[in-house]
């Protein structure tokens, strides 16, 4: 039997500043389950998808990234690359010590280093769709593997991301106070997607392949990342009110049930707001602050994911 080859992409930064430290960690859990693996450490921006299109150019079998999500964001859009030049693409693994690991949670990865390893050992893999979004700075598409947010939580995510000198949850506290202060108004939109269409004001609209967002907000509790399909969880203008009410829902997905909101699955979204005003991102990365019109689609079992087939043991 052929020993598999690994390459790790690491994100130093991640996990505010922590994973550089693991290095030795990572290292000494591979060595211990006698994986052949190569360690990557990604310089900047993107670096992670250049990697990753050289790991399947150079016969890896397995691509690691290590990180948070913006992490596995970018791994899995150099797979995707790879596959559009009809290149043969790795598995992809992961290691979960970004600092909300919402990606790994909904894709059944352990939330655990060790655990983590232990999966990437037994090697054990199920195909996983992959999202693409085109519009705004993207004209010509681009992927994403767990979610995209349009409005509020964009918005505050921008607020948190002005603060140069508070970091992690009280950044995100403070960018929500900030867009409380603010509160925009609700762009009016018209998303079409399989089986009907929604018009209305809406200040939140997620579209996900995973089950959760900023670490906390389960926006898609059900959802599968290997189903075809991309869950959307839309809420109609609200008050500060009511905002602040479907936050602590979102924390316990549990806002299926507010009258205000609407739950569906689809493979594709068409989003329109005449007059502008959408401010999206994917997978934290930011696609428009003012965008008039986006397509999102689910690209079914693009990728090999190595997982817990049982489910995350948490």
């Amino acid at each position: 039997m052929a020993i598999s080859r690994h390459i790790v992409i690491l994100n130093p930064i991640a996990g505010k500043g922590k994973a550089a430290e693991r290095i030795p960690e990572v290292e000494a859990l591979f060595k211990a389950r006698g994986l052949e693996y190569d360690i990557r450490i990604t310089q900047g921006v993107w670096h992670a998808a250049e990697l990753s299109r050289d790991a399947a150019r150079e016969g890896y079998d397995v691509v690691v990234a290590a990180g948070g999500d913006g992490t596995v964001n970018e791994v899995v859009n150099g797979l995707m690359l790879s596959l559009e030049r009809e290149e043969r693409i790795p598995a992809l693994g992961v290691l979960a010590v970004g600092r909300g690991n919402d990606f790994a949670y909904g894709a059944d990865v352990p939330a655990d280093l060790a655990g983590c390893v232990s999966i990437i050992a037994e090697g054990r893999e199920r195909p996983m769709d992959v999202g693409r979004i085109a519009g705004g700075d993207y004209p010509n598409g681009r992927y994403f593997a767990n979610g995209i947010g349009a409005g509020f939580d964009t918005i505050v995510g921008l607020e948190a991301a002005k603060l140069k000198h508070v970091h992690g949850f009280m950044a995100y506290v403070i960018g929500a106070l900030r867009t409380f202060v603010l509160y925009p108004e609700a762009p009016h939109v018209l998303i079409e997607y399989d089986d009907g269409a929604i018009e209305q004001e809406s200040h939140q609209i997620s579209i996900l392949n995973g089950k959760r967002m900023g670490g906390t907000f389960f926006m898609a509790p059900d959802a599968k990342n290997y189903d075809g399909l991309l869950d959307m969880c839309i809420a109609e203008r609200l008050t500060r009110g009511e905002m602040v009410d479907l936050i602590g829902r979102y924390t316990k997905g549990t806002q299926a049930k507010h009258k205000k909101i609407k739950t569906c699955r689809s493979s594709r979204y068409a989003i329109a707001a005449p007059k502008g005003g959408l401010v999206v991102h994917a997978d934290g990365e930011t696609i428009c602050t003012n965008g008039f019109s986006l397509l999102v689609e689910c690209l079914p079992s693009r990728v090999r994911m190595i997982c817990n087939l049982e489910g995350a043991q948490r």
